[in-house]
């Protein structure tokens, strides 16, 4: 379990998060949603350790500010929005940074993360010559080998994404997301910031909603992204709905088209 108890982050006189209590579950996948500045980046920093705080946060057994940084690489791994690397290095060399021989260690398994992430044939390509989604998914293949199995000696293992999906198409998202869901289906536990909602809604278990460094809703897709709320995070009028295909969630933003735009029908 990850438990996260009255988090206070402040850069200089700045709050950021003021008091948030969370908790996300092994074997789920938990999307932490909201508005640009709600301090989505600002939570997973702290969760992950990156950015000092007030309060406590655990994963599991191990308080994460006290935790030894090669014993929390060992439970969780991080992939944050952009990673920018100055030398030129070839893609299979980023894989295996995630793992723990490092870039010396010529492994099986650093192929294996490639192709699972879509880019099978890219290993000698150089990281600086592929597009910024390409780069996205080599960075995920690398977390991914830092956890490569959900569960060791049954303690989870936790992968923290920073909106995973950015820089892809559509096909690739929806890879992306099945990976985290079957990570988490697995045993593993995921967080994700997201700006999808619909996505979110498709593949979280849990959803986090944010508004002003606060949650202001936590729990099912279906109880936390209700009209009232993802109005009210987001600040324009919102509507829930369900697809006839199979009564999946998706919101649709009713602003869209100017004031004088006809309002949506709700699905049944």
């Amino acid at each position: 379990m990850l438990h996260a108890k009255d988090i206070f982050v402040s850069y200089g006189a700045q709050n950021v998060l003021h008091g948030l209590t969370l908790t996300a579950q092994a074997g789920t996948l938990t999307a932490i949603v909201g508005p640009n500045g709600s301090g989505k980046t600002t939570l997973m920093r702290a969760l992950t350790g990156e950015a000092g705080y007030k309060g406590t946060i655990t994963l599991g057994d191990t308080d994460i500010a006290t935790a030894k940084p090669y014993d929390l690489a060992a439970q969780r791994a991080v992939l944050p929005q952009a990673t920018p690397l100055a030398f030129p290095f070839q893609a299979v060399e980023v894989v295996r940074l995630g793992l723990r021989g490092g870039i010396e260690t010529a492994d099986h398994l650093a192929l294996t993360a490639l192709a699972r992430v879509g880019l099978d044939g890219y290993a000698n390509r150089f990281y600086q010559e592929l597009s910024g989604g390409e780069q996205q998914r080599v960075q995920l293949a690398r977390v991914l080998c830092q956890v490569w199995r959900p569960v060791v000696d049954g303690t989870p293992r936790w992968l923290f994404l920073d909106e995973p999906v950015s820089s892809l198409d559509i096909g690739h998202q929806l890879t992306v997301m099945h990976i985290a869901r079957d990570f988490a289906r697995a045993g593993g536990g995921v967080v994700a910031v997201m700006h999808d909602l619909n996505l979110s809604a498709m593949f979280a278990h849990q959803v986090v909603l944010m508004q002003g460094g606060r949650i202001i809703g936590h729990g099912t897709p279906t109880e936390v992204l209700t009209d009232a709320q993802v109005s009210l995070a987001y600040g324009c009028d919102i509507r829930t709905s369900s697809a006839p295909t199979d009564g999946g969630w998706f919101m649709l933003p009713q602003s869209a088209g100017g004031a004088d735009a006809a309002p949506t029908k709700r699905s049944a």
